[in-house]
């Protein structure tokens, strides 16, 4: 199996390792507008740095991961090569806010395509990839699709309609994240403790916390409640939160980012 990656960034850098974790022996092609960059990421993953064209006309999967505003242009590019191509081949966008439906226009005749939405933690194999398929997309190239990215992390199939949403939060969630544990240690540095063991402590306490709720079947909130005894410092520290407007706050930041990853796709 031959799989292409146009654009060689930190998301598209990201999900060629996770291709590479799952399949130590495929093809891994990777073109970028930087022929250094491309060729640097093509040596981490024992892969080759060719033109867009050979990805368009060899690879069984082709990874778009460019950003929506280049994405017009490079498809006008080769938009004629997949078209004379005979064998069949899978179209995989990582491009927000940008729907199959316009993909397929841009394109100019039909063809499978897989939309995605992954998130930066898939380099680590913990990551969330949100994905959904078109009507040229059969059964068994979606359990192929599922067996390349499976070193990924969790990959959620929802309706497209969903995608934006949910990029607000698994794709856009990192950076939010990155900024709690910046002030967890922050806060923790102002009362004295060094900066190095409160990097770590802080991210430890996420990663902890992230998994409990996962593999727990309670409720977030019920899971903060056991952390607050009446009267401790827990709950003084919550109240501390509310009285900043914590959770509006992160809310309103979910919001914006939706709406802009709406804006991008139009």
């Amino acid at each position: 199996m031959k799989i292409g990656f146009i654009g060689a960034g930190n998301m598209g850098g990201a999900l060629a390792k996770a291709v590479r974790a799952a399949l130590p022996d495929c093809e891994i092609y990777i073109s970028d507008m930087s022929t250094e960059k491309a060729a640097a990421l093509a040596a981490v993953l024992k892969g080759k740095a060719v033109s867009n064209e050979r990805i368009a006309s060899e690879c069984d999967f082709v990874f778009f991961g460019v950003k929506p505003s280049a994405l017009a242009v490079m498809i006008n590019g080769i938009k004629g090569t997949f078209k004379h191509r005979e064998n069949d081949f899978t179209i995989v966008s990582m491009a927000a806010g940008v729907t199959m439906k316009s993909l397929s226009t841009a394109l100019g005749f039909p063809c499978s395509i897989i939309r995605i939405m992954p998130n930066t933690p898939v380099a680590v194999g913990e990551g969330m990839v949100l994905w959904c398929s078109n009507e040229y997309t059969g059964e068994e190239v979606r359990q192929q699709f599922c067996e390349i990215l499976s070193a990924a992390g969790i990959l959620d199939e929802l309706d497209e309609y969903l995608i934006d949403a949910g990029c607000a939060v698994s794709g856009c969630g990192p950076a939010f994240a990155y900024m709690f544990i910046n002030a967890l240690a922050d806060g923790a540095v102002e009362c004295g403790l060094p900066r190095n063991k409160a990097q770590v402590y802080a991210e430890q306490t996420l990663i902890g916390t992230a998994k409990l709720a996962l593999l727990s079947t309670e409720h977030p909130e019920a899971l903060k409640d056991a952390v607050c005894s009446p009267g401790g410092s827990t709950i003084a520290g919550v109240h501390a939160l509310e009285s900043g407007a914590f959770r509006a706050a992160v809310m309103n930041a979910v919001e914006a980012a939706f709406r802009r990853t709406q804006e991008l796709g139009k």
